[in-house]
């Protein structure tokens, strides 16, 4: 195995070589800039690299902005790329989609070519395994790009918060989200608490899939799905399963309260801000995806 300083090394001379930050400029440049500046993938073997929140993907795949039985959102992201398996999956929903009375998929984020930090918006979407679906189909036509970039996500609940409002989370968006959880692929589903609520709620007797069902902030207009790590994907770090249950009893009841919204001390003195993420702190793997051509 190459040690890990000298596969470092190797990747910062390739950025000198193709024009990008020297040597020390591209150690301490954020990996959000350089991975956000990479409109195309790595032409490497299809690999999800590290964790979901600190990696990278190497040969991802993009998904068709128009599909049978799903369009993509927010073209200009340049998020809608992921490893094969992703792939694979958001097909298999699409497919199942129209039989539970559901037109389309609407697909937001997925990752960006590479993967890796992005400039804004989510932690994880790192390693081309997350896929959020807005919690609406699609309309009755091929939207415009746009009708993509402009149109607004509807958020499922009320006035309060704590609870779904029934006028927009029907059965049918209940159905999706079984549906997904289902899947032999998926590992979690992360939904508003008041979404997972009603979910246990109306789940009856079939409650097995609840378990994949994870309370999380927002997550209010979407579902956030999160596949297994591909096999063959050396270095990707799957999480724990989730604990056993259906989740619907003390967890959930903790994310209805105040407890999770409550705002900490403020400390005497400020903290200074947090560093940035950077090339060295991913897998060393990510320094061949970055410059890979």
């Amino acid at each position: 195995m190459v040690p890990r300083p000298i596969l470092l090394l190797g990747a910062l001379l390739m950025l000198v070589s193709l024009g990008l930050p020297g040597t020390a400029a591209a150690a301490e440049t954020p990996a959000k800039e350089l991975f956000g500046a990479k409109d195309t993938p790595a032409p490497l073997a299809a690999r999800a690299i590290g964790s979901y929140a600190r990696g990278c993907l190497a040969g991802a795949v993009a998904l068709p902005v128009n599909g049978p039985g799903w369009q993509v959102m927010r073209l200009s992201r340049n998020r809608f790329w992921g490893h094969p398996n992703l792939i694979a999956t958001l097909e298999r929903l699409a497919a199942k989609a129209p039989d539970l009375g559901w037109r389309g998929l609407m697909v937001g984020d997925m990752a960006q070519p590479r993967g890796g930090p992005m400039l804004t918006g989510h932690s994880s979407h790192q390693i081309g395994l997350d896929a959020d679906i807005w919690l609406q189909p699609t309309p009755d036509h091929l939207m415009t790009n746009r009708e993509r970039e402009n149109v607004s996500a509807v958020s499922m609940l009320d006035r309060n918060g704590k609870t779904v409002d029934p006028r927009k989370f029907t059965p049918v968006h209940a159905a999706l989200i079984r549906a997904s959880a289902k899947d032999r692929a998926v590992a979690r589903i992360f939904v508003n608490p008041a979404i997972k609520k009603a979910l246990c709620e109306g789940a009856g007797r079939d409650r097995a899939w609840l378990s994949k069902v994870r309370p999380w902030y927002g997550h209010d207009y979407h579902f956030h799905i999160r596949i297994d790590c591909p096999r063959g994907s050396s270095g990707c770090k799957d999480q724990a399963a989730p604990p056993p249950g259906d989740g619907c009893g003390k967890e959930l009841a903790w994310w209805l309260s105040d407890a999770p919204y409550a705002k900490p001390d403020k400390p005497k003195k400020p903290a200074p801000p947090p560093r940035p993420v950077t090339l060295k702190d991913l897998p060393p793997a990510c320094s061949e995806v970055l410059v890979a051509r």
